[in-house]
């Protein structure tokens, strides 16, 4: 089943509570929330105070993407604050500290994910695979909402779709970055099984109209 993420960095943050609960009954699947620090990538976005605020709002179940500067510092407060599921980069410290991250998110009871950035080959991901939940493959750079979709990335969302596959692995593959109504299918035909979608469901005016048409079914 294809699950749609309308990621809140495009949400209405004078009205964030009303806004997860309109794509709630739209049939997001889960929440996409977005944690920059203006050193891994330049913007600064939500934090702690906001992702506990949002757990009080929504029983969504509350993807937490990290694009942060060494986030073994924070990702036991994340999960604290009340993430479901906690992302790391693979290019935002060393191996072991990657590896030590993923281990203390799971340690915390949630699910743990890993991404890798437009530039990082697919490959990266491999150290890592039998030890997360969820693979995010951006295809944009990461930092801003509104970029273009890159379609050379599908590649990547092949590549480890195979080996999720070929080993067997209950570990979802996530992508994020320019999806919409016309790039979906072809992430969809990749092999992503989520889907991360800011502006193309909080921009519309019809949420359940957006949200069926990225899954396929509009």
């Amino acid at each position: 089943m294809i699950r749609i993420a309308p990621s809140v960095l495009s949400a209405d943050f004078a009205f964030l509570a009303a806004e997860a609960e309109d794509v709630k009954r739209a049939g997001a699947d889960l929440l996409h929330f977005d944690v920059m620090d203006g050193e891994f990538v330049p913007n600064i976005s939500m934090g702690f105070p906001v992702l506990k605020s949002l757990r009080k709002a929504t029983d969504l179940f509350l993807d937490v993407h990290l694009m942060v500067d060494r986030p073994l510092r924070y990702v036991e407060r994340f999960c604290d604050a009340g993430a479901d599921l906690v992302s790391v980069h693979v290019e935002a410290d060393m191996a072991e500290n990657i590896a030590e991250a993923l281990s203390r998110i799971r340690a915390k009871g949630r699910k743990a994910g890993l991404v890798i950035k437009p530039k990082t080959p697919a490959e990266a991901v491999l150290p890592y695979l039998d030890a997360v939940d969820l693979v995010l493959v951006m295809t944009v750079e990461p930092g801003f909402g509104g970029q273009s979709f890159m379609p050379d990335m599908l590649d990547k969302v092949r590549a480890i779709r195979g080996w999720i596959t070929e080993r067997a692995l209950d570990c979802a593959l996530e992508v994020d970055g320019g999806v919409d109504a016309v790039t979906a299918p072809r992430c969809i035909e990749a092999g992503a099984d989520v889907l991360v979608a800011g502006s193309a469901v909080f921009g519309k005016a019809d949420r359940a109209a957006a949200i069926a048409g990225i899954r396929g079914i509009g």
